[in-house]
């Protein structure tokens, strides 16, 4: 039976590749929490809209801006094949995370009647984090798909000749153990002086 090296990545280094992920998407996403907090409070500060109205511009100004954080900077190496799918789904799974943002601000004000700035701030606050951990696990999942050659790397074709070569040279095709391979060696080295030592 071939032996091979597993040509996948142990877990650590996955955890490595993830939380480097992480750090990449949480910067893209503070850039777009302050768009989104900015636009927020100068649209319940400035332009005297109502909390839900403020939130969903905010929102959909800060989708925008992250698009392109992701798009180009986190997942430029990603497949981009197809751009309408994948615009297609960033706008669906980023308005399921704009409504559960939504939906606690919302639960906040109506509900709990917590009406101040700082309470619709707070409550912004948490509905955001919860919208972002859907986020990142749904981007990266089915909007930013890995290249295929880049998650599955093709190994066996790698392993293929080594099999093979043995087979044409005469040598068993299955792989001998060790103590078997320095034997071999040293019948063939002395099969090799045997001439030598009949031509003196």
């Amino acid at each position: 039976m071939t032996t091979t090296t597993d040509s996948k990545p142990s877990l650590a280094n996955r955890l490595d590749g993830v939380s480097g992920e992480v750090v990449k998407f949480g910067i893209v996403g503070l850039s777009g929490v302050a768009v989104n907090f900015v636009v927020f409070w100068v649209c319940i500060n400035g332009l005297g809209l109502a909390s839900l109205r403020s939130n969903i511009a905010a929102t959909l100004i800060a989708i925008a801006t992250n698009y392109l954080g992701y798009r180009y900077w986190l997942y430029r190496d990603r497949d981009a094949a197809s751009r309408k799918r994948e615009i297609t789904l960033f706008l669906l799974f980023s308005g399921a995370g704009m409504l559960i943002e939504t939906g606690v601000l919302g639960f906040s004000v109506y509900v709990l009647e917590l009406t101040t700035h700082v309470e619709q701030l707070a409550a912004k606050l948490v509905g955001l984090a919860a919208g972002t951990v859907f986020r990142f696990f749904s981007y990266r999942t089915w909007v930013f798909k890995a290249l295929p050659e880049l998650a599955e790397p093709a190994a066996p074709a790698a392993t293929q000749p080594l099999a093979a070569e043995p087979a044409a040279a005469g040598a068993p095709a299955e792989p001998a153990e060790p103590e078997a391979v320095v034997a071999e060696a040293e019948l063939l080295l002395a099969a090799k002086r045997k001439p030598f030592a009949e031509q003196r």
